[in-house]
């Protein structure tokens, strides 16, 4: 079962179909959505692989707007019927929305500096394309910022990104909607590209391996708390130097997954 709210990945999904034996089904919908209708069905899985963020398809169809490196509409929607655009973001959300939105979801420390440069910008003219976006961040970061740490939009575009699609949001209810979905023994996995999933992802399966909650003074445990997953990946899994020559954009992935236990019936 393939799941995404694009409409090109049903397309390439529909290709793949035809040329394996098994029998395989798409739904075209966001995570929650998909996971609620499979819940719906009573379906239990053995693996659930989330696949988090944007896809190389959508970075490089440019008239999507998701890319700083060539000029295309302010769009980022990874479902294009749904309405939020990055263009309303940019045109109509006040400075200090802006700003927290940046710093938020894009970790990015001139986030002050960008949104009151997207202010005065639009005062003129309101945003249409990622080019002028781009030429307003590069304006508001210090010359010497803009060349380290990468592309000086990196962080707004991320940003933008993130808030259009929800996808902090989609991903907090996801987590435990899929678990709920895994059959004993059962394994979710996550690959996540950027350290805000990373933590999220980190944090939900940590609680799930966790077993006793009690406080450290009691001599035993009364809490009962039995671990729910054993986790598969003490550590996150990055790339091997060689898949990151192969493929540079896998250089900041990060791969987390678990087991699910059987717990005793309290």
């Amino acid at each position: 079962i393939g799941v995404d709210r694009d409409p090109a990945a049903e397309e390439r999904f529909a290709t793949l179909a035809a040329e394996v034996s098994c029998h395989m089904r798409f739904i075209r919908a966001d995570f929650v959505t998909a996971l609620a209708e499979l819940e719906a069905e009573r379906l239990l899985a053995d693996i659930i692989y989330l696949d988090l963020g944007m896809s190389s398809m959508q970075v490089d169809t440019w008239t999507r707007g998701f890319s700083y490196s060539y000029d295309a509409p302010l769009d980022m929607r990874m479902d294009p019927d749904q309405e939020l655009t990055a263009e309303e973001i940019v045109n109509t959300w006040d400075e200090r929305r802006l700003a927290r939105l940046l710093r938020e979801y894009g970790e990015e420390r001139y986030a002050n500096q960008i949104s009151r440069a997207i202010g005065r910008e639009r005062r003129n003219r309101p945003f249409v394309s990622t080019q002028q976006l781009v030429e307003t961040i590069k304006s508001a970061v210090p010359i010497p910022a803009q060349f380290a740490g990468g592309h000086p939009s990196k962080r707004t575009f991320q940003a933008l990104r993130i808030a259009v699609n929800d996808e902090l949001g989609q991903l907090e209810e996801a987590l435990p909607a899929a678990w709920d979905r895994l059959a004993v023994g059962g394994r979710l996995a996550a690959i996540s590209f950027h350290s805000l999933e990373d933590r999220m992802v980190k944090r939900f399966l940590a609680d799930r391996a966790r077993g006793c909650i009690c406080p450290p003074e009691l001599p035993i445990c009364v809490c009962g708390r039995e671990p729910e997953g054993e986790l598969l990946t003490r550590r996150a899994v990055a790339p091997t130097p060689g898949e990151v020559a192969a493929n540079p954009r896998s250089r900041s992935a990060h791969l987390r997954a678990a087991r699910k236990l059987e717990v005793s019936p309290s």
